[in-house]
């Protein structure tokens, strides 16, 4: 066992040294063992002597450097095995780092370090556990949430003591993995790593082992790469860190999967070594290899295994194997792979008996089923609790399950036909005439659905008898009898012994009267067939009818689909095809309908019913070919990522010269979509098939591969891609099938690949031999290590596209530049992740809709932009940055669905960052009106509004409108047209076009700010100067400007009450608008002194003046609709927009002000002038007063008056025009994204500003 490292000052007193390197010593006591002399006899005593308690172990391992006169207990062991196992750890792990540390203080530390590590694990796993997690994990999460500042919602699933690879330099740490994270963490000699990859980044996760490293976990992200070694169990580490990466990438490609994953089952009695999460994912790994081996519904759970041996009748032998059972399964596999596979489902139980044990059957147990075959399993371990769970699961299987498929695996030998495995009895009857399912294409079907009940290889091919067809016949007579054959020894349908023997006749091909049965068997499609009675029926008709861009697709294809088969050159067959590949889609909307889908299923078509076909169709997207039809067929895009390191592993010379030509990618993915059934002829194919559905992708990859190694010559010698495509292409087409008894069938493909002397034939049987001949060696298992390493780099790469994509709909203007905008999107996307992680509350943000375009997948919420603005922002405000994050997410939310998308993200950044003064203070000045400012930030402004929209006519409403709505109808429209079905292509070129001819936002098209706005506009930027070098000058600059503003808009505000007076003395709005530009007087230019600004309107009317701060009710309103149509609208001179009234902003009034008097320091004006509303009013304004209120509402500026009277103030011009790194900021973010501060009091994301 290890020890704690202690002192030991003489080394060699009652000691034996037995083996020594430069840093170990394992050394026995003397007088244990052979030999030892009277000393050792003298030491052997003492020990006997001795209490127990103070005996000492025989072995012991001790450290020591070559220059220290002290050494160290590490390990000790009461028999030589137990010791050498230590010592070969040592040896194997540490003597090779020890090596690169140069002072000899930094080994003995690291070694200290070590072997505390190693045996805090191995306590770990000896803690007792009263609760769920045992009191140390629970211990070890809370350290690791407040070493890396993780939430709550960060669940650990388990820690593990290694070192981590800095430069040449180990740091023995701990390594946690938790749902979402991979962290590291160590602290020695006074130096501290720490370290967060988000499973999301990672892009290549493997165990190797190399000259400079020890046996090591290799872990890439896209910009590092991090090596851990010296793991006391590397294979356990290795197998979780795979299984979270997975999860994780299952999160990218479909979020939905990855959120059902993550809601994992409850344990039913608790565990005493590891977390709940840790054992649930090992159950999880459980069920999907049991699943895969014995192609078993996706719902099915493995309940437990155990050792046992079954009875072969066939070979009258006790075969050694496991025995499985689920809910409604029991599955043995043998030991040896081929020897006997067997699949019981429960439904076909009749009778489970325990028979008498004797010595050469101990323990056996017999299970009978409906078919009359009986199964004798023996040597099982716990028999009686097994009967129990058996019986358990027999009486939750559904009685009327089992009574309506009785006849299903009953087969009769004497009739081989499909028809033995009869369609459920709810299937309709098959249609009388070719022409009776489909008339016209918009009605899909007639009012009982109707579906062919038989394989269209039945209907269109009128064979003659067998005799006819001589060899050909006799051939495939021989084939129908060795199947027969078969059946009698092997039992016939689902409970059938699967053997090697098997194997063989599959690949001698399947007779044409047995394809459809033998598929549904091999494939698992019968099982879930014959559990989901009706099922197909009701998806045709539900889904009859409806239109989506599947059902389109699917139109497009239906008569592309084998056009050169009988079968499909009728409405019968493109019906029954229609059907399928409508139901389909609409069963799994997540992949819907993908190109090849057709093809494949037009095959299977051919032989089986219509509900057959889509079962079989079922298996293959669902189970045997995962993730390969979806929109990205990344399933066929891995496992043409296998088949590339299959070529440079096997055939290495070829290998180099396909990639130097780029052929791989373009010939694997034709090949592996439709499994070899677009390149070959269909009577050739179609045995690819055949084993396919027996043995899986590895057929498949095995008969790639024999093609590649029967052309590799040719293809040596060709100079580029399309002679290599020929060479292939016109190999394929002559592979064919002399065995077969239907007429041939011309292929497409052969009239594309032209030649003077066609290649030699190859018969597809002497193909299929040369396959398993020289590439059998693949295993189930290593395919399945492969496609996780590929899955890693497809999706990766695949994610690495989207971002160009989106970075490429970024509108030129914008200002960042590519690696900026790439970036953020970075930024950008783990901010959505998070919301995956640990948003509980934040189901909008959640529901990410792969279908959709890359720009609108991810998307944030206002809580996630907050902390974003706070790091990203140039415009930090201290305590008040929230709030004016708030405004900017409400200004670019213009759907006002609580989400942004990155574009609106980067819009909303670009305006702070890029751009002249004015364009900075534009996205400064729209964060002060609506919609960015709410009411509870400016009331007055509020009540403004609802005192216009109530009488006010509309057109007002208008510019704001047209200047807010803009993309906001479009977006609502888009998101009308989502609900109903999804959106058409055209559709989004309709929204592209608009976004294109949008016009460019001038100043004039803003509205006016009213005086509650402006001054929360002053607050802004008093904070946002309080942490700048030039703070005291930025104050007195603003306070010089915000003073020069106020007295600006008091002079307005006459000009206001002079225009809405006129009218109420019986003015025609429309001559009203020259009269007005002709009365007023004009202002001086912004830049000259503001006293004289204000002093020419001082010395107009006094009704102006004294109605200035009235409610001017209706005659208020009509001059709006005045100036609306008339004066100073498309004018550029100041006075003219000073004239011009509040019709851009329905906030712009004030139903009382916030500016006392002494605030304005207005000594200028005339001494009449009232600047808050009292008992000070005019008759006039008492007169024209609708509300009876007497408060200030007409103060309001213009952007221009702000922008004229910042220019007067180099200092703010400067801090505007001041150019700011977004790169460093991203960097920031980044490390709190991934690379958490390691001390206790982290600050969130949240916080930095």
């Amino acid at each position: 066992m290890w020890l704690g490292p202690e002192e030991v000052l003489v080394a060699n007193a009652l000691w034996v040294t037995e083996r020594a390197n430069p840093f170990f010593v394992l050394q026995r006591r003397r007088g244990h063992g052979k030999g030892g002399g009277l000393t050792g006899l003298l030491v052997g005593t003492l020990d006997v002597v001795l209490d127990s308690s103070a005996r000492v172990a025989p072995y012991r391992i001790l450290h020591q450097t070559q220059d220290s006169q002290v050494y160290w207990t590490v390990a000790c062991g009461s028999s030589r095995k137990e010791i050498t196992k230590h010592w070969e750890w040592l040896e194997n792990n540490l003597l090779q780092t020890l090596s690169i540390f140069d002072s000899e203080e930094d080994i003995t530390t690291f070694v200290k370090g070590k072997i505390h590590g190693i045996i805090a694990e191995e306590n770990k796993n000896l803690q007792p556990q009263g609760d769920e997690d045992p009191g140390k994990f629970k211990e070890a999460e809370l350290k690791m949430r407040k070493q890396f500042g993780m939430p709550e919602g960060e669940k650990l699933v388990n820690y593990y003591s290694c070192s981590f690879w800095k430069g040449r330099v180990p740091r023995q740490g701990w390594l946690y993995l938790t749902v979402n994270h991979l962290c590291f963490y160590s602290f020695l000699l006074g130096k501290e790593v720490s370290l967060v990859v988000q499973w999301v980044d990672v892009t290549r996760l493997e165990k190797n082992a190399t000259l400079l490293f020890p046996e090591s976990i290799r872990v890439d992200t896209r910009d590092q790469e991090l090596f851990f070694s010296m793991f006391l169990n590397i294979g356990e580490t290795f197998k979780l860190m795979e299984q979270l990466a997975n999860l994780a990438m299952r999160q990218l490609l479909d979020s939905e999967g990855f959120l059902e994953d993550k809601a994992l089952p409850r344990p039913i009695r608790p565990h005493k070594n590891i977390s709940a999460l840790k054992r649930d994912l090992d159950a999880r790994a459980k069920n999907e290899c049991y699943r895969a081996t014995f192609r078993l519904p996706k719902d099915e759970r493995l309940d437990g295994h155990t050792g046992c041996t079954l009875w072969t009748p066939f070979n009258k032998l006790h075969i050694p194997g496991q025995m499985f059972i689920s809910n409604n399964y029991i599955c043995f596999a043998s030991k040896e792979e081929d020897a006997c596979r067997l699949i019981i489902p429960l439904r076909e139980v009749t009778i489970v008996e325990k028979a008498d044990s004797s010595s050469v059957l101990p323990s056996p147990l017999s299970i009978s089923t409906k078919s009359k075959m009986t199964f004798l399993f023996a040597n099982l371990k716990d028999r009686d609790f097994l009967v129990q769970r058996i019986s358990d699961f027999l009486q939750k299987t559904p009685s009327k399950q089992l009574g309506g498929n009785t006849g299903g695996t009953k087969a009769s030998v004497v009739d081989p036909a499909p028809e033995s495995l009869p369609a459920p009895q709810e299937a309709p009857e098959p249609p009388t005439s070719p022409s009776s399912p489909l008339s016209c294409p918009p009605s899909f079907s007639t009012q009982e659905v109707p579906t062919t009940s038989q394989g269209l290889l039945k209907v269109f091919q009128k064979n003659s008898p067998m005799e006819d067809l001589g060899a050909k016949g006799a051939k495939e007579k021989m084939k129908e009898e060795s199947w027969s054959i078969h059946f009698f020894e092997y039992g016939r349908g689902m409970c059938m012994y699967r053997t090697a023997k098997t194997r063989e006749l599959v690949l001698k091909g399947i007779p044409e009267s047995l394809r459809g049965e033998l598929w549904l068997l091999f494939s698992g499609a019968w099982n879930e067939m014959v559990t989901h009675p009706g099922y197909y029926a009701e998806l045709v008709e539900k889904s009859m009818g409806k239109y989506s861009l599947a059902t389109e697709e699917i139109e497009r294809d239906l008569h592309r689909s084998m056009p050169e088969h009988p079968a499909f050159q009728n409405e019968l067959g493109i019906a029954a095809l229609r059907r399928v590949l409508t139901a389909y889609a609409f069963r799994n909307p997540t992949i819907g309908y993908c190109q090849a889908m057709n093809i494949v299923t037009s095959v299977l078509l051919l032989y089986g019913s219509e509900e057959e076909a889509f079962w079989l169709l079922v298996a293959l997207c669902e189970r045997m070919l995962p993730d390969y039809y979806n929109t990205r067929v990344v399933g066929a895009l891995v496992d043409q990522g296998i088949f590339e390191e299959l070529t440079r592993d096997i055939l290495p010379r070829l290998s180099e010269k396909m990639q130097e030509l780029g052929v791989i990618s373009s010939i694997s993915l034709s090949w592996f979509l439709t499994l070899f059934l677009s390149v070959m002829p269909f009577e050739s194919a179609v045995v690819i098939v055949d084993c396919f559905f027996y043995e899986g992708i590895k057929v498949i990859l095995q008969v790639a591969l024999a093609v590649l190694d029967a052309n590799m010559d040719q293809l040596l010698d060709c100079s580029d891609e399309g002679e290599a495509m020929t060479v292939l292409g016109r190999y394929l087409d002559n592979v064919v099938n002399k065995q077969s008894i239907s007429p041939p069938i011309p292929h497409l493909h052969a009239l594309l690949t032209s030649g003077d002397d066609p290649p030699a034939e190859v018969d597809i049987f002497d193909l299929l031999k040369v396959s398993y001949e020289k590439f059998s060696s693949l295993r189930a298992d290593d395919i399945e290590q492969m496609r996780f390493k590929q899955r890693l780099k497809v999706i990766q790469s695949l994610e690495d596209t989207a971002k160009r994509s989106v970075v490429r709909a970024i509108p030129g203007d914008i200002g960042f530049s590519i690696e900026e905008l790439e970036d953020l999107y970075m930024v950008f996307k783990a901010k959505h992740l998070a919301s995956q992680y640990w948003g509980g509350s934040r189901s909008a943000a959640i529901h990410r809709d792969p279908s959709l375009p890359y720009l609108e997948q991810y998307r944030i919420d206002a809580s996630q932009f907050r902390e974003l603005f706070a790091s990203l922002t140039p415009w930090a405000c201290g305590s008040h940055t929230p709030v004016l994050a708030g405004r900017m997410f409400r200004l670019l939310d213009q759907n006002k669905d609580s989400l942004i998308n990155f574009k609106e993200f980067v819009t909303g950044m670009s305006g702070m960052y890029h751009g002249d003064l004015t364009e900075k203070l534009k996205a400064l000045y729209k964060l002060h009106l609506p919609p960015a400012l709410i009411p509870e930030e400016a009331e007055s402004a509020l009540e403004a509004t609802h005192y216009f929209t109530e009488d006010s006519p509309s057109e007002e409403a208008l510019p704001q409108e047209r200047q807010e709505g803009s993309g906001s109808e479009d977006i609502q429209e888009r998101r009308e047209e989502k609900g109903t079905s999804p959106p058409d292509y055209r559709h989004y070129l309709r929204i592209w076009a608009k976004e294109k001819e949008a016009q460019k936002e001038t100043i004039k098209d803003l509205p006016k700010m009213n005086q509650e706005q402006f001054i929360e506009l002053c607050k802004t930027l008093y904070n946002m100067f309080s942490e700048d070098p030039m703070e005291q000058d930025l104050y007195h600059a603003i306070a010089t400007v915000a003073s020069l503003l106020l007295r600006i808009g008091e002079v307005g505000k006459k000009f206001s009450a002079r225009t809405a007076k006129k009218p109420r003395n019986g003015a025609h709005g429309g001559d009203h608008s020259s009269a007005t530009e002709e009365d007023e007087p004009p202002l001086p230019k912004p830049h000259q002194d503001p006293t004289q600004e204000c002093q020419p309107p001082a010395a107009g009317d006094s009704q102006a003046k004294a109605s200035g701060d009235t409610h001017l009710g209706k005659a208020l309103q009509d001059s709006h609709v005045i100036a609306e149509g008339g004066s100073g609208e498309g004018q550029g001179s100041p006075s003219l927009l000073l004239s011009d009234d509040e019709t851009k902003d329905d906030m712009s009034m004030s139903s009382y002000s916030v500016v006392s008097t002494g605030s304005l320091q207005c000594e200028d004006l005339t001494d009449d002038t009232v600047l808050v509303g009292g008992d000070a009013c005019s008759p006039t304004a008492a007169a024209t007063s609708r509300s009876g209120g007497t408060v200030d509402t007409d103060w309001c500026i213009s952007f221009e008056q702000i922008l004229a009277s910042v220019l007067t103030e180099s200092v703010l011009v400067n801090f505007f025009e001041k150019r700011v790194d977004i790169g460093l900021k991203i960097k920031d973010q980044k490390k709190v994204e991934r690379q958490f501060s390691a001390s206790s009091d982290h600050e969130p994301p949240g916080v930095l500003s």
